[in-house]
């Protein structure tokens, strides 16, 4: 029997997800698809590059590995079978330490640390919806970086798995990483 609400809002997994053709990226969030177009701003790219600069530079000879979006970040609710899984995001930069998480398909499991950018279309999945997600599955620590007050909110994983008090970083202070010791970058380069 469907409900209702699943026949007006169709739920998807990550096996209907790998058949969609086009050039549209998408996103599942508990099975319902969000289109993540359009393309991000010069200045959104501007800060991605930023901070994935510094933290390939940090990660340099280290065992964690940084990439970019687009790659596909599945996050089974248990041990389901990839084509089963109804969420999978691409987050605009992760960091990943645990290598058997990584495969030809992206990354199975929650990665250590997840950055997003704010756009006006993404805001508030971002900001609401991917935070509760992200917690749910388990990512360590989760930026969200805001170009139009040029600041980043850093949300961090506590030992009861939910998240700890967050904290606002403005333009002229330092973002530093628990998932990372020893590595940081002043914002002000990042904001630039």
């Amino acid at each position: 029997m469907t409900n209702a609400a699943d026949s007006l809002h169709p739920r998807f997994t990550y096996g209907d997800y790998v058949q969609w053709a086009g050039d549209d990226r998408w996103e599942l969030i508990d099975g319902e698809a969000w289109c993540m177009s359009p393309s991000p701003t010069v200045r959104h790219q501007r800060i991605l590059g930023a901070l994935h600069v510094a933290l390939s530079g940090f990660l340099a000879g280290k065992p964690c590995e940084v990439f970019l979006a687009p790659l596909d970040v599945r996050l089974p609710d248990g041990d389901e079978a990839d084509e089963k899984i109804r969420t999978v995001l691409q987050p605009d930069l992760l960091v990943v330490c645990k290598p058997v998480r990584i495969d030809e398909r992206g990354v199975r499991g929650a990665p250590d640390l997840v950055v997003e950018i704010l756009s006006p279309s993404t805001r508030s999945r971002d900001m609401v919806t991917k935070l509760a997600v992200y917690e749910k599955h388990g990512v360590r620590e989760y930026w969200i970086v805001d170009p139009d007050a040029n600041s980043v909110a850093v949300h961090r994983l506590g030992p009861e798995g939910k998240w700890l008090p967050g904290r606002v970083l403005g333009q002229s202070e330092v973002l530093d990483s628990t998932v990372l010791p020893g590595f940081s970058v002043p914002l002000e380069g990042v904001f630039a």
